[in-house]
C-alpha cells in the first residue's frame, strides 16, 4: 500500500506539471482602479518566479508542509551510565545494551529480558559482562559481572513481549558499586505514551554508542514506538530517557528497546514495553534481591 501511495503522489505531480504548462502566469487585479498586483510567489525574480520555477525535478523533490526528513542517530559524545553487554569478555562481541538505574545499593542495571534470558523453552544466558562507557575496545570504567538477575515469569514461560524487561544486580568491582562510580538514572513508570525521549545504545556493527531524541507514540496499549534510524542489532536494552538534563546527562528511564519484535525488525523504528504497574513490580522484586 505504501508503494502504491507513493506512486500515486508521483503520478499526481506529473499530471499537475502537465496541466500547469497549459496555464500562463496571470496578474491579480487590485480593488478599484489601482494598478494590478502580482500574486505572492509569482514575481519574476529569485525563488518567487512562480510556475517557471516548478520544473519536473522540483515537483518530485517537494516535501509536504510539516513533513520532516527521517531522524538518524548520531554518535554519542558521552554515555557513562550506558554500556555494552558482552559474552565472556571484551573479545566475545557485544550483543546488547544496558544502563545503570538508581537503587539503594547502587548496583542495578536495566535491560531487555531477551538480552539475559532466551524466553520460552530457553534459559539464562551465560558469562555476561557489562562494560559501561565502552568505546573502541576500551573499558574506561571497568568490566562488571552480574550477580542476581530478575525477569518476570511471564517472559520465561511464554516470551511475553510486554514483559521484555530485566534487572541485573552487579557484583562490586574493586570494592566499589557501579552506581557509586557512575551515578544512575531514575526509573519512572506510568508516564503515558507521548514522551520526548533520548535513546542511547550500542549497535553491534560499531564500537561507539549512538543516540537520538524523538517523541514516542503508542504502538499498542502496552507498547511504545520510537522512530529514528541506526538502531541495529546490539541496541536491545537501550534506555529511553525522558526529562534528560544535558548538564548532568541524567534522566528518567521510561523504556528499553525490546518488546514488540524484540525491539523492532528494522533499524528505523524501535519499540519498548510500556513501563507501567508490571515493570514497577518487577523493579521492586529486583530491589529486594539486589
Amino acid at each position: 500500500m505504501a508503494v502504491r501511495a507513493r506512486r500515486a503522489r508521483v503520478a499526481g505531480a506529473l499530471r499537475l506539471i502537465g496541466a500547469l504548462t497549459l496555464i500562463a502566469p496571470v496578474a491579480v487585479a487590485g480593488c478599484g482602479s489601482g494598478p494590478a498586483r502580482t500574486a505572492p510567489g509569482m514575481s519574476s525574480g529569485g525563488r518567487g518566479e512562480g510556475i517557471a520555477y516548478w520544473t519536473r525535478d522540483r515537483f518530485l523533490g517537494a516535501t509536504p508542509l510539516g513533513q520532516h526528513q527521517p531522524k538518524q542517530a548520531r554518535t554519542a559524545i558521552s554515555a557513562p551510565r550506558v554500556g555494552a553487554l558482552f559474552y565472556h569478555d571484551l573479545q566475545g562481541g557485544h550483543f546488547c545494551t544496558a544502563s545503570v538505574v538508581d537503587s539503594p545499593h547502587h548496583n542495578l542495571l536495566v535491560t531487555a529480558a531477551h538480552c539475559v534470558h532466551g524466553g520460552k523453552d530457553a534459559g539464562y544466558r551465560q558469562d555476561i559482562v557489562f562494560v559501561p562507557g565502552y568505546r573502541q575496545g576500551q573499558a574506561p570504567y571497568g568490566v562488571w559481572q552480574p550477580g542476581a538477575i530478575t525477569v518476570d515469569d511471564r517472559w520465561t514461560r511464554s516470551s511475553d513481549p510486554d514483559l521484555d524487561v530485566a534487572f541485573v544486580a552487579l557484583q562490586p568491582n574493586d570494592n566499589k558499586e557501579v552506581g557509586e562510580v557512575l551515578g544512575a538514572n531514575l526509573l519512572d513508570t506510568g508516564q503515558g505514551t507521548h514522551l520526548r525521549v533520548r535513546v542511547t545504545g550500542y549497535p553491534d556493527d560499531g564500537s561507539d554508542p549512538i543516540t537520538c531524541s524523538n517523541w514516542t507514540t503508542a504502538q499498542s496499549p502496552t507498547q511504545l514506538r520510537f522512530a529514528c534510524g541506526g538502531y541495529a542489532s546490539g541496541t536491545s536494552g537501550s534506555p529511553w530517557l525522558t526529562a534528560f538534563d544535558p548538564t548532568t546527562r541524567t534522566g528518567q528511564i521510561v523504556g528499553v528497546i525490546g518488546g514488540y519484535q524484540e525491539g523492532g525488525d528494522t533499524p528505523q523504528v524501535s519499540y519498548s514495553p510500556y513501563f507501567g504497574a508490571d515493570v514497577h513490580n518487577l523493579h521492586q522484586q529486583a530491589l529486594a534481591k539486589s
